[in-house]
């Protein structure tokens, strides 16, 4: 039976039958939302609502189909599942209790940590040096200048700068690449 049939028997009033014909396209949704991580049972709570969804509008005038029933039902079923991942995620973070919230919080900042640690280490020895001279040993420009060779105190002052902005940059792109901030 056509796409075009099963609209004819909406049209006609024959929504039983329109239905047992839209149920022969349950397993491909099934496949869908368990690739995504459902299980049958969400499968055939997100099929039940995209069926919903589609009388709704097939009860509504102005509404055409311009595309097959698969492709509407496969797409209002993606977006029903999103929705409902989206929806547990802020239900698990409100059901988490403040010790649980506590932990979650030090486990990124420890993960902050590590990547600013890594950044560090990439920025290379000279810069690693140069930020040691200044922060931990509190060592003027003047006096990082001589230790290090620069012509001048400015130099070492523009160095220590392109050296954090080096190290700021690696740590924005590692926190980027595992989605922390």
């Amino acid at each position: 039976m056509s796409d075009q049939d099963i609209l004819e028997l909406f049209k006609n009033g024959q929504r039983d039958k329109a239905f047992k014909k839209l149920y022969r396209l349950y397993p491909r949704i099934e496949k869908l939302i368990r690739s995504k991580g459902g299980t049958k049972a969400d499968a055939k709570d997100v099929f039940q609502e995209a069926l919903i969804i589609l009388n709704r509008n097939l009860e509504t005038s102005n509404f055409k189909l311009t595309s097959s029933f698969y492709t509407y039902l496969y797409s209002v079923s993606r977006f029903v599942w999103s929705d409902i991942q989206k929806s547990l995620t802020k239900q698990q973070l409100q059901n988490l209790n403040a010790q649980d919230v506590q932990i979650f919080q030090e486990v990124i900042e420890e993960k902050k940590y590590q990547l600013a640690e890594h950044a560090f280490l990439d920025i290379g020895k000279r810069c690693q040096q140069l930020l040691q001279l200044f922060y931990h040993k509190a060592m003027s420009f003047k006096d990082i200048a001589k230790v290090m060779q620069f012509k001048s105190d400015k130099i070492a002052k523009n160095q220590k700068y392109k050296c954090l902005q080096k190290a700021k940059d690696i740590y924005q792109t590692k926190l980027k690449s595992v989605n922390l901030n």
